[in-house]
């Protein structure tokens, strides 16, 4: 399954690109798995999510916790916490 990654603050410094077209991995059936194997997928993706609990996500615009399941998800967001003011 062909997933949209799109990356935001400091994530999308840090990986390079704003957004990426991946191929799901067998066995990523969650954003935590998801969010594991781009850290383990090369040194960019290490240095993104070398902090995997502060990473949020969105499925579908909507906000999801790590064990959440990727399901039939087309696009995901992976961004820091964002605070306001």
């Amino acid at each position: 399954m062909t997933l949209t990654v799109s990356y935001f603050a400091w994530v999308r410094e840090r990986m390079g690109v704003a957004e990426e077209e991946i191929v799901l991995p067998a066995g990523a059936a969650t954003v935590g798995d998801l969010v594991g194997w781009l850290a383990a997928r090369d040194e960019r993706g290490a240095r993104a999510f070398a902090e995997p609990g502060r990473i949020r996500a969105a499925l579908g615009g909507a906000m999801v916790g790590a064990t959440a399941p990727l399901g039939d998800a087309r696009e995901i967001a992976l961004f820091p916490p964002v605070t306001g003011g």
